[in-house]
């Protein structure tokens, strides 16, 4: 446990039939208390933050908005995704390309030998801040290491966008809203990844 923000909550989310609820923009707050240095508690204490994505193979997972269903996909990977300070084009199109190649589906002996590119499943984007928290201390996360809502959209978006271009079935959700993802994790299996 290395004190990540996922480690302690999120993982209500990762269980078959879980429904994960927020991520709720009034929550980016500083945490009280003396400043800590900008350092996100996941990763090594050297220059650049990576964009972050936890990715879950899932039998199927929606997000809903105000009871209305917004993205939703069969088979497949959901990707919750954090973007950081000075995150930008050549971050996000590494994190693409290592969700899209990532070997986590069964082959034909059952080892996870197989990406999503090879089983042609479904991809749900969905932003979710909270990952790039710093929990290193006290009771309540601080969100100075995550990057500011405005900047986080134009480049979530843009994510979504290239995902597009270059993948078929691509869902997501909304940003900023206040979404309930539901999902059936298949396994389960969940990996957190980086790009830099």
């Amino acid at each position: 446990d290395r004190g990540c923000a996922w480690s302690g909550a999120i993982v209500v989310g990762l269980t078959a039939g879980a429904i994960v609820d927020g991520p709720l923009a009034d929550a980016m707050v500083p945490a009280r208390g003396p400043a800590a240095p900008a350092r996100h508690s996941c990763l090594p204490h050297r220059g650049a933050w990576p964009v972050i994505a936890l990715i879950q193979r899932v039998a199927s997972a929606h997000v809903e908005v105000d009871g209305e269903i917004v993205g939703a996909i069969g088979p497949g990977l959901l990707a919750l995704v954090a973007v950081q300070p000075g995150d930008g084009e050549p971050q996000l199109e590494r994190l693409l390309e290592r969700v899209l190649a990532y070997r986590i589906f069964a082959d034909a002996d059952g080892r996870m030998n197989r990406s999503l590119r090879d089983t042609a499943g479904g991809l749900l984007l969905v932003s979710q801040f909270t990952l790039a928290a710093d929990t290193r201390s006290g009771l309540r996360p601080g969100f100075s290491t995550a990057a500011p809502p405005d900047q986080a959209e134009i480049w979530f978006e843009r994510l979504v966008q290239r995902a597009r271009q270059v993948y078929r079935g691509v869902e997501t959700g909304r940003f900023g809203a206040h979404m309930r993802v539901q999902l059936i994790n298949d396994g389960p299996v969940t990996f957190w990844l980086e790009a830099r």
